[in-house]
């Protein structure tokens, strides 16, 4: 379970992006349009519950996570390594422990990768 995901020399598809919603919707855009939604109405969700709260920790919480998004995404073999590892998860056929190490691990380069 605790393979690395391989590094291709074409890695990372794209340069990493500033840490704003208009630089990460345009790599969002780049990667995986699909995506493109869901990034729009979480960052709809968090200006409205900045302006709420009067507190900028939602749009922190919307930069964090599509920032680790964005660095996990542009590598598609990181990607396609934490797909498999959430599928091994929601399967329940496995002890999860391992990869939900190896997921961690994923997730915490990708947030050094992003600066956060």
């Amino acid at each position: 379970m605790t393979a690395q995901y391989p590094e291709s020399r074409l890695e990372p598809l794209i340069p990493m992006p500033a840490l704003t919603p208009e630089a990460l919707r345009t790599a969002v855009e780049r990667l995986t349009p699909s995506r493109v939604p869901a990034f729009v109405q979480d960052l709809v969700e968090a200006t409205t519950n900045a302006q709420q709260a009067q507190s900028l920790a939602p749009l922190r919480t919307f930069v964090h996570t599509w920032g680790v998004f964005v660095a996990v995404q542009r590598h598609p073999s990181r990607a396609a390594r934490l797909r498999h590892l959430e599928e091994v998860i929601s399967a329940g056929a496995e002890d999860p422990t391992e990869a939900i190490a190896e997921i961690r691990s994923i997730q915490a380069a990708a947030e050094a990768e992003a600066g956060l």
